[in-house]
């Protein structure tokens, strides 16, 4: 899933390109009638609520694009912000495409409907295989499209009025952002003591907790500040927590400045990949010699609370 960095590294390239553009129109093939999954009824899964969404954003304007966690808000006039969560494998791609209309049908809601493909109009990085999956197509007054990439079709895109962002469903229970300024180690410490008894690799990746960090992103601090994923938030003494917030920042502006991590299927809106996997410390790195300077263990692999952890055992301690 894309976690904090793809996520600003996604807003940031957002911000260059669609301020002051107009929605000409919004495309998707993830609408169904009759969706009575209520985590969909308010997303554009849900056919009643697409068309109503359809209508609203159609003619307003880009104002800004931000991110508060995992998820992508785009600002448009009228009062209104699209929130997009990429989930476990979307990411946005900006660029020109064609709208194919196939001659197969498929079977969608017991009608058939001819398929529709958006293909790339020049050769490059939207080509990628990675890239092909397109569910949700914005068109834009500069003829360009913003397209949702997402293979298994988990991203949720949806519309909140900009006044009650913060009081929304979607942003209400989420806990305060790791890199801003205001949080600092003493937010950060009654943070991670909200769970005193909970595993601390679970706690760095709880939303509600500390916003925007997953499994990649905790294994790589957590090594950094030699501490074993499963210690007890309660018995880490203050120094090593000290260690863990430094290493928290440091690790995801290096996310950032590599822009993302594309081991998997994240890409930029360009279409590219980001370059974080390439400096991985420990995460996906079972069965290899810990790179830690004078450290001799080898890395692990270890299930907690079912969520992949990756670690050394031998200089990350275990406060248990």
């Amino acid at each position: 899933m894309p976690e904090l960095p793809e996520v600003t590294t996604t807003v940031k390239g957002l911000q260059k390109v669609l301020p002051g553009l107009k929605i000409v129109s919004v495309w998707t093939d993830l609408a169904k009638k009759n969706q009575n999954i209520k985590q969909f009824k308010d997303t554009i899964k849900n056919d009643v609520f697409f068309k109503k969404f359809q209508k609203i954003i159609t003619g307003e304007k880009v104002i800004n694009a931000e991110r508060r966690a995992k998820n992508i808000l785009i600002n448009i006039t009228g009062g209104h912000t699209i929130l997009i969560h990429l989930k476990m494998t979307g990411h946005l791609l900006f660029g020109e495409y064609t709208k194919v209309v196939s001659s197969k049908q498929k079977v969608v809601g017991g009608k058939k409907t001819k398929e529709i493909k958006w293909i790339p109009k020049n050769e490059g990085p939207l080509n990628d295989p990675y890239n092909r999956f397109i569910h949700v197509v914005f068109s834009f007054s500069n003829d360009k499209q913003l397209a949702f990439c997402d293979s298994r079709k988990f991203g949720k895109v949806t519309l909140i009025s900009s006044s009650d962002l913060t009081t929304s469903n979607h942003l209400k229970n989420i806990g305060p952002e790791p890199l801003e300024k205001s949080f600092t180690f003493s937010k950060f410490k009654k943070q991670i003591l909200l769970k005193p008894i909970w595993k601390i690799k679970t706690i760095l990746m709880t939303p509600s907790i500390i916003a925007g960090i997953g499994n990649i992103y905790s294994d790589e601090m957590l090594w950094l500040a030699n501490i074993h994923p499963e210690s007890n938030p309660s018995l880490i003494p203050d120094s090593y927590l000290l260690k863990l917030y430094n290493s928290m920042k440091k690790v995801l502006f290096k996310g950032i400045d590599f822009g993302g991590d594309s081991m998997s299927d994240y890409r930029n809106i360009h279409g590219l990949k980001g370059d974080f996997q390439n400096h991985h410390n420990v995460y996906q790195k079972k069965n290899t010699v810990c790179g830690k300077k004078g450290c001799q263990g080898v890395i692990m692999r270890k299930v907690i609370n079912g969520r992949s952890s990756h670690y050394c055992a031998v200089h990350q301690k275990l406060f248990n």
